[in-house]
């Protein structure tokens, strides 16, 4: 018998990921405020309800992408209230680890299984269902979710216990934020030395410096067609976004005695680029803000 999904937060990463659920064959009852994403969700085969209590009746498995950890605290209290025991709650948004174990406890309390469940891979994973999972959470609960979690995403990777999968999501994030503003900075000092972009990019690309931000999401138009620079940093991946994770990477830091001296730098760059009315752009194009300051 193929269980009944609810999912809570239909915006930009979660309605293509409820979506590729329907498209699995899974029957999805949805919920979101916003009109523009319950209006997608229908067209994409989702059951809106009017409140997430009403989307997870007769529900064995429910599914949250929010923006924050008070939000899921939030939501998740209702919840548990709601669900019979047993119930699935997996957590698909980047929150802080303090509140996704909070969440892990108020589940358990109520006799629910739970799993923390960020994702990487942003909007295009989340449309083409080759997301990363990265899981924090019992392998009973893993077992029971596993199916759901490889119909919206590409890899399913197991953590360990309660807030490891926000433990190396924010860990992860923090690398991409570095490694970014390093690829911009070496981008930028390489028009100072007269290098082209495509020569820079077929050394770097296939050399000690080849990764992600290079790659995939290379910051400058040409050498990558399917980069954000090639459509005017129309985001895959929001600076607003990476400025979230990137703070969450210094809380974390702070309240664990951690060193993270490029982490905080990394951040001040993206807190002052947010600042400046960039942060709906590709976090990529934090490399007109570096050229803007070269002399």
């Amino acid at each position: 018998m193929v269980e009944t999904i609810a999912f809570i937060g239909l915006g930009n990463m979660g309605g293509p990921m409820a979506a590729n659920l329907v498209k699995a064959g899974y029957p999805v009852r949805g919920f979101d405020l916003s009109e523009p994403a319950r209006k997608a969700a229908t067209e994409n085969g989702i059951t809106l309800c009017e409140s997430a209590a009403q989307a997870v009746e007769g529900s064995s498995i429910v599914i949250t992408m929010l923006p924050a950890g008070h939000h899921v605290l939030s939501v998740w209290s209702e919840l548990v209230e709601a669900v019979g025991r047993g119930t699935l709650l997996i957590d698909c948004s980047t929150i802080d680890v303090d509140s996704a174990r909070k969440s892990h406890a108020l589940a358990n309390e109520a006799g629910c299984l739970s799993l923390d469940a960020p994702v990487s891979g942003g909007t295009t994973g989340a449309s083409a269902a080759t997301l990363t999972f990265m899981v924090g959470g019992e392998p009973d609960a893993l077992s029971h979710g596993r199916p759901v979690l490889e119909a919206m995403g590409r890899r399913v990777v197991h953590c360990g216990s309660a807030g490891a999968g926000q433990a190396a999501k924010i860990c992860n994030n923090m690398i991409l934020g570095i490694t970014m503003a390093g690829v911009c900075e070496a981008f930028v000092l390489g028009e100072k030395l007269g290098l082209s972009h495509q020569a820079l990019f077929d050394v770097a690309s296939t050399s000690s410096g080849q990764c992600w931000a290079i790659s995939t999401n290379c910051p400058v138009p040409g050498p990558v067609p399917t980069s954000p620079a090639n459509r005017d940093y129309k985001p895959g991946f929001a600076a607003a976004l990476m400025l979230k994770d990137m703070r969450l990477s210094q809380e974390a830091a702070k309240s664990t005695g951690a060193a993270t001296a490029l982490g905080a730098h990394a951040t001040e760059l993206y807190e002052l680029f947010d600042q400046l009315g960039n942060g709906g752009e590709d976090f990529s194009s934090i490399i007109n803000y570096i050229r803007d300051k070269a002399s």
